[in-house]
């Protein structure tokens, strides 16, 4: 069954083709998705970031100076994407890049103390763009959500996605040990 939203933002309904109802999961994903970018880039707008950027800015914080080719492979894109995204951050005077002492190759990046200030605002940002996005739905709901988006992860980044291949254990039968 194809339901029949509205985009929040619009009040228009999404585009309905009879060659989507093959694909409803994947057409919902996509919307979403857009959705998704679409409140991130306006609540991280106030803070002067793009969406991504907060992702970015978060692993660094969390690790503390990388090589940037290795945060290209974290984030699953090329040098010359990662170069344009460290770049804009860098502009911004969020993150500095700076030769590796151990690689006279490699460029280091580390968030600097503007970057570091912003640590609280994309916290409290973050939280709130969770919020929005799981708004009315019951911790329940919140719950198989989360365990069929993990599911979709999977099945994508294995290659496949057909019904035959054994599901993914949800993250509380790997923490119990099931």
């Amino acid at each position: 069954m194809i339901h029949d939203f509205t985009t929040a933002r619009t009040g228009r309904r999404p585009l309905r083709h009879r060659c989507l109802s093959s694909g409803p999961i994947s057409n919902a994903l996509i919307r979403v998705t857009r959705l998704h970018v679409m409140q991130a880039r306006q609540l991280f707008r106030a803070v002067g970031l793009h969406p991504g950027h907060e992702l970015l800015l978060m692993h660094l914080w969390d690790t503390g100076p990388q090589r940037q080719a290795d945060l290209a492979v974290v984030f699953d894109t090329d040098s010359a994407a990662m170069t344009r995204t460290v770049q804009r951050l860098e502009r911004a005077g969020f993150v500095r890049r700076r030769p590796d002492p151990n690689d006279g190759r490699a460029t280091l990046v580390e968030t600097t103390a503007a970057g570091n200030g912003l640590r609280r605002s994309v916290e409290q940002l973050w939280a709130q763009l969770e919020a929005i996005t799981t708004a009315r739905m019951t911790p329940a709901q919140q719950k198989t959500l989360l365990e069929g988006l993990e599911q979709v992860e999977h099945n994508l980044t294995a290659g496949h996605g057909s019904r035959e291949h054994e599901p993914i254990r949800s993250q509380d039968d790997r923490a119990g040990g099931n």
